[in-house]
């Protein structure tokens, strides 16, 4: 593949002018990479240093939209297109590829992966039906590159989240047929797991404990998956619960004029039973 660089300006014309769009922030993230005039701290990143923060970015956008918070998903939005700008800029410094050749490569799929808007194929499907053919387009084009996978599992990222990925790895076993019928099945699975790890525990082995501690969580991600729950989205959810019922306590305790330190788990739960009473009233209306 042959690299063209990005056309490069030689004044600060297009860095000031707020209506450069991609071209402007391009030009800013390759001044920055600039060995001679260049930030010092930019110099230095690689794809491996600089790869933690686009999967922060990428959740930072997802917290926006679950907050709701069109003004910060603005911002967020423009943290995650850097992050593409940025490891697209190293690609070209290395003669790899440029955000061209990310963006023509990226609107190529989509036209060739829907063909029942940008060809011949009819538009009456389903979104499940939809996503079948995706997955066998995808196949495709595997084995028209010579692709050969050896397991049904291959091609699932190891960066993903935890869960995440449990749930990736569950559905593509169950598309060959290793799969729980029914959600009742997950349910008995998930008391022996606890049992499991309730015996570990009493035996005291730690790393038997975290081992059965990892089959409890990967069975409750299945356990979510025939439940049609996101169990990332399910844990945020409870997660912003317990924080914003935490605060409620601290607030009370405020008003009182003392800090949970100075009070005691007797208080704090009686507390925190409070608030719960108080959320599920209000959401009653």
């Amino acid at each position: 593949m042959t690299v063209t660089a990005a056309p490069r300006s030689d004044t600060d014309d297009l860095i000031h002018d707020p209506e450069g769009g991609v071209a402007r922030l391009r030009e800013i993230m390759r001044r920055l990479r600039d060995k001679d005039t260049g930030c010092p701290w930019d110099i230095v990143q690689t794809f491996e240093t600089i790869a933690p923060y686009t999967i922060e970015e990428a959740y930072e956008v997802a917290d926006a939209i679950h907050r709701g918070e069109m003004a910060e998903l603005e911002g967020e939005l423009g943290d995650l297109l850097l992050q593409v700008v940025y490891h697209a800029q190293m690609a070209e410094e290395d003669g790899a590829f440029t955000f061209d050749d990310v963006t023509r490569a990226i609107s190529d799929k989509m036209v060739r992966r829907h063909p029942h808007v940008f060809g011949d194929e009819s538009r009456d499907k389903t979104p499940e039906k939809q996503t079948r053919d995706w997955e066998e387009i995808k196949a495709a084009e595997r084995r028209a590159r010579g692709e050969v996978r050896e397991s049904a599992l291959d091609g699932v990222a190891s960066a993903l989240p935890g869960l995440t990925r449990a749930v990736k790895l569950q559905n593509r076993a169950a598309r060959v047929g290793f799969d729980w019928p029914h959600r009742h099945d997950v349910l008995e699975k998930l008391v022996e797991e606890t049992h499991e790890l309730t015996a570990e525990i009493e035996a005291g082995d730690l790393d038997a404990i975290e081992d059965e501690f990892g089959d409890l969580l990967f069975v409750m991600a299945n356990l979510a998956r025939h439940l049609r729950v996101d169990p990332e989205a399910a844990l945020r959810r409870t997660n912003a619960k317990f924080e914003r019922r935490f605060r409620a306590i601290e607030e009370r305790l405020a008003r009182m004029g003392r800090t949970p330190v100075e009070s005691d788990l007797e208080e704090m739960d009686a507390l925190w039973d409070a608030v719960k009473h108080e959320e599920k009233t209000a959401a009653k209306g």
